[in-house]
């Protein structure tokens, strides 16, 4: 007797992306990878991509060093996951740690790993409540801080914000680079959220005399000013910290996206005796159960090692040059640009995007921004060549004019 099977079709990765992940926009870029080194990020027919996101500035030293790969076998073949964080003294985060604040002015000396850049503004957020017993949290308009409830609270974008109220009271957002609105800045408050580079805006970089008149705003009312680094820092300005050129002094820095190396890891850092605060009423005051990972901490490590002992950093204004050069084109409406991270505009968001796409197929990955869906977003590896970078100028200049002979 023959039993009737009936065969299963097939199911492909992409049939069960769609069925099994969540889908956080209509259209997603859709490229399979399946390896990706250096600038390059290969698909599943084997055509390579030039990645000029570098994973939303994660991927600054390149994709899959050789140093990081090596650190991150060596971690886990000692331990991976071992408690919450905190309670157990592990190298890799006080060794990450000793590490990155050697590069810091020295009262940051006091590290908190999180999972990530959004964590780092939550952690940060109630750190500053606990140290002023203040309330209010003020921000800017085109900031992006996280996703993350308390996060989303300070977000400079209303659309993205609407949708979830009521989120966290008592917060203000001002108006980025502009010094009449600092007076509006007073001693209710406990913090003021600052990225010296807008980075969703489309790299709108901090005018130094306003971010020096921030600062002295909130020295004067003994408010604590949060430097938001996350994607600006390590290198994507052509310092590691793009405050170095400010003539700042962060009370509270946040970092994440290029601190793990390509593996999920944050932090926020400050002052130990301000840091000693969430030790007690309460204990515990902010925890995490992964926050920290020694894998994460680990591969790092390695990258700012990486980054240290290359030229990457000083070579960063050379090819800002070359951007700024180049990278022209007649229905360019404007350019904005900081270290080797830029926004091209154009007259649409449709037309920005059907740039992108044409972009990717020619070989290029690129998107827009969160809050500037007209602007192309230009963040390469730091590692880009010259030559490499010049190709991938032309690369977008041919899709532009692809486009625009459609």
């Amino acid at each position: 007797m023959y039993c009737n099977l009936q065969v299963m079709p097939t199911i492909n990765n992409r049939q069960l992306f769609f069925q099994h992940l969540a889908q956080t926009s209509p259209f997603p870029i859709g490229i399979e990878v399946t390896s990706a080194k250096g600038i390059h990020i290969i698909d599943e027919a084997g055509k390579s991509y030039i990645d000029m996101i570098s994973g939303f500035s994660v991927c600054n030293i390149g994709h899959s060093h050789p140093k990081v790969i090596a650190a991150i076998q060596e971690q886990i073949e000692k331990y991976m996951h071992v408690i919450v964080y905190g309670e157990f003294i592990q190298s890799p985060q006080v060794q990450y740690a000793q590490l990155l604040t050697q590069s810091l002015p020295s009262y940051l000396q006091s590290v908190y790993f999180t999972n990530s850049g959004a964590e780092a503004t939550e952690g940060a957020m109630k750190l500053a409540k606990r140290i002023t017993k203040r309330t209010k949290v003020i921000s800017f308009k085109g900031a992006y801080h996280g996703s993350t409830q308390g996060a989303l609270s300070i977000m400079g974008e209303e659309y993205f914000k609407n949708a979830f109220r009521p989120l966290l009271p008592d917060t203000l957002q001002l108006k980025y680079n502009d010094l009449s609105d600092i007076d509006l800045i007073d001693a209710t408050a406990a913090c003021v959220f600052v990225e010296i580079v807008q980075a969703e805006t489309g790299v709108t970089p901090a005018n130094i005399e306003w971010i020096q008149a921030l600062q002295k705003k909130c020295k004067e009312h003994c408010i604590l000013l949060i430097v938001d680094e996350i994607q600006s820092g390590f290198g994507r300005t052509g310092s590691l910290f793009a405050f170095e050129q400010y003539n700042i002094q962060p009370d509270i820095l946040l970092v994440g996206k290029a601190l793990g190396g390509g593996l999920p890891l944050g932090a926020f850092i400050t002052d130990p005796r301000m840091m000693a605060t969430l030790t007690y009423h309460p204990v515990l005051g902010h925890i995490t159960t992964f926050g920290g990972n020694p894998v994460s901490c680990a591969a790092g490590k390695a990258a700012l090692e990486v980054i240290q002992k290359e030229n990457w950093i000083q070579e960063v204004a050379t090819k800002e040059a070359l951007l700024i050069k180049y990278m022209q084109h007649p229905i360019i409406l404007n350019r904005q640009y900081k270290g080797l991270w830029m926004s091209l505009q154009f007259e649409s968001a449709t037309l920005t995007k059907k740039i992108a796409a044409q972009c990717i197929l020619n070989g290029v990955i690129t998107d827009w921004f969160l809050f500037s869906e007209d602007r192309i977003r230009i963040a390469p590896p730091l590692c880009i060549t010259e030559n490499e970078l010049l190709d991938a100028i032309e690369k977008i200049k041919t899709s532009i004019d692809q486009v625009v002979a459609a």
